[in-house]
């Protein structure tokens, strides 16, 4: 079967850079996209936009590289398209609560269709033609809790919830559609089918107790529900519960708790640190009392000591200071609002999130940072009377090391221009 894969081309703020290259669930999403495909395919062509595709006359699956889908989901698109034998596209029903909830909303990739929304992923079994029929999948959204809070915290009482799907498909439009795919798509639907494994199959819950038992631990903390990779140091007074995954060469330290979490290779976590519900990607640190909630963290990145990451979303290669501070709802409590993938303003439909920072940046100590607001990549911020607490949206040009004699040591790579501009000076 031939994949064919069209390019999108418009970039995810603030990292400055298009969808498939931002990791998900520690892998860069064109890597996961075909790592799914690769027991359905056996060539590929790209097509960048406005590029004219010679006629096809074979089987051919049809996506574009901003979607986010997990294999539960693409093996049941496959098993029903090929039994159709006719070209489809997938389609989401608009009252999908999974979808209505946390991949529409700032969304700009879906196509209105009366009560359905089409997805840009389509099956031809004899080539693209014109015209496919919607082939509506059910998520399978289950109603999971995150947070009990008082009312003044939120627009609502009791219970925050997740509509977290047992399938999972979204778009990568916005930073919050990261979060989501991170978050709700992947670590909540991980452990909704973990439970949902362990509740319907007999021999996997026997399984599982029985290595429970053989190795003298609780059944979340057990090898059957926390993998882990090769040459890792883990001391034994760390705790990490399942369902985890810690790669290859990671150091974890005394009084460490990782709870449901993806820690990639070569990390180090330092004494007390404590993640749960996250994603932590290869060759970040994260020293002393460093905290991570449902919070995405890119490769080779360091968040310092006492700072705690609610819901976020840090870059690459970035540098989160000391004691700073990431607020994740609105004391008045109205919508919070965030950049959708036009670049505007739009309600999130989010009542408790925090913040973006892009790729490259490096964040003074102490700062303080509103819900919702984004750091451009190659940014730096230092705290001061004047900008210590981050209200509003930082750009480029907003970087403090513009005013810094010594600017040019600072690398900028996603700003080259830029900095072409500054060493012509």
């Amino acid at each position: 079967m031939l994949k064919i894969i069209l390019h999108a081309q418009n970039p995810i703020m603030p990292f400055c850079e298009t969808a498939r290259d931002l990791r998900i669930q520690n892998s860069p999403l064109w890597l996961h996209q075909r790592n799914l495909l690769a027991p359905y395919v056996s060539r590929e062509m790209e097509l960048k936009p406005g590029e004219r595709m010679q006629p096809v006359r074979e089987p051919a699956i049809v996506y574009r590289d901003n979607l986010f889908f997990d294999k539960d989901y693409i093996d049941t698109f496959m098993e029903m398209a090929l039994k159709r034998n006719r070209p489809v596209r997938a389609a989401l029903r608009a009252d999908d609560p999974a979808f209505r909830e946390h991949a529409l909303p700032l969304s700009t990739s879906y196509s209105p269709a009366g009560s359905l929304y089409l997805a840009d992923l389509w099956y031809y079994p004899k080539g693209p033609v014109a015209g496919a029929e919607p082939l509506v999948l059910d998520l399978q959204a289950r109603e999971i809790g995150y947070y009990h809070v008082p009312t003044y915290m939120a627009d609502q009482s009791g219970d925050l919830v997740f509509q977290v799907p047992l399938r999972s498909l979204i778009a990568i439009d916005s930073w919050v559609h990261v979060l989501m795919a991170d978050m709700v798509f992947g670590q909540f639907a991980r452990g909704a089918r973990f439970e949902r494994q362990a509740n319907e199959s007999l021999a996997f819950k026997i399984r599982i107790i029985g290595k429970a038992v053989y190795e003298g631990r609780q059944v979340l903390e057990c090898s059957e529900a926390v993998k882990i990779g090769k040459n890792c140091v883990i001391d034994p007074k760390a705790v990490i519960k399942g369902p985890a995954v810690i790669g290859d060469n990671v150091t974890i330290n005394a009084g460490a708790v990782i709870d449901n979490s993806i820690i990639g290779n070569n990390v180090n976590i330092s004494q007390g640190v404590q993640i749960m519900l996250s994603v932590v990607g290869d060759g970040a640190f994260l020293p002393f009392r460093t905290g991570l909630f449902m919070t995405t963290l890119m490769e080779n990145s360091m968040v310092a000591q006492n700072t705690c990451l609610q819901m976020c979303v840090i870059g690459r290669n970035t540098f989160i200071g000391a004691g700073s501070t990431w607020t994740d709802y609105n004391l008045i409590p109205t919508p919070i609002r965030a950049r959708d993938g036009t670049g505007n303003l739009n309600i999130s439909n989010r009542p408790v999130i925090g913040g973006c920072v892009g790729h490259n940046c490096r964040i003074g100590s102490g700062m303080i940072i509103y819900p919702a607001r984004t750091i451009e990549s190659d940014v730096v911020l230092v705290a001061s009377k004047e900008g210590r607490v981050i209200d509003r949206d930082v750009t480029f040009a907003d970087s403090d090391h513009h005013h810094f004699r010594l600017a040019h040591l600072h690398q900028t790579p996603y700003h080259k221009e830029a900095r072409q501009i500054i060493e012509s000076w």
